[in-house]
């Protein structure tokens, strides 16, 4: 007896396969056209001294008008760069820091940091550089989300309301390292 033949039972089977197949392409293409291909950014800002305050908002605001998705999630020290009050007033500090033209003991004379931070603050204003002030409105205006880790501010006993408007309180560690594992690129400043 010959194979040759298919029986009604196989020709059954190929055409469940065939919608089984159809079926899933289907998805597959629904999936794909659901598939969000922004590039997505998360930095974690540590330190709010004035030389520091600036790399993640440039970055932050730069990928945005790329149109990346960017969360900035101010933790620390870097929580300063959202405060409202504390913002317009960050150091720089002349100790420790490697590009700073004068030794460290001339660096930790009283004063210095004072100096420095009075310098710097010339040259951004003599540069026409935006402020950090402008950099955050330019950044949330962007679609950027700067949230303020919620422990840091119980920690350093700021009030939600001290913060510039717009800024996202209330944020976790665990959702900073969620979208930090969805992210394209995961920056620390």
């Amino acid at each position: 007896m010959s194979t040759d033949t298919p029986t009604t039972t196989d020709d059954a089977d190929d055409v469940d396969l065939e919608v089984r197949v159809e079926e899933l392409e289907e998805q597959l293409a629904a999936l794909e056209a659901d598939t969000d291909d922004r590039k997505k950014m998360t930095i974690v800002a540590t330190q709010g001294t004035l030389d520091m305050a600036y790399p993640p908002l440039i970055l932050a605001s730069t990928a945005a008008a790329f149109d990346w998705e960017v969360i900035v999630f101010h933790t620390f020290w870097g929580l300063d760069i959202l405060h409202e009050e504390k913002s317009r007033d960050l150091k720089l500090s002349a100790v420790g820091n490697p590009s700073m033209p004068m030794p460290n003991a001339l660096a930790a004379l009283p004063g210095m940091d004072a100096m420095a931070t009075k310098m710097m603050r010339k040259k951004i204003d003599e540069n026409g550089t935006a402020t950090i002030e402008e950099l955050i409105d330019l950044s949330l205006e962007s679609g950027v989300d700067l949230q303020a880790c919620q422990m840091t501010i119980e920690l350093m006993e700021y009030d939600e309301e001290d913060f510039y408007d717009g800024v996202t309180t209330g944020v976790g560690a665990a959702t900073a390292l969620q979208h930090m594992a969805e992210s394209d690129v995961q920056l620390l400043v």
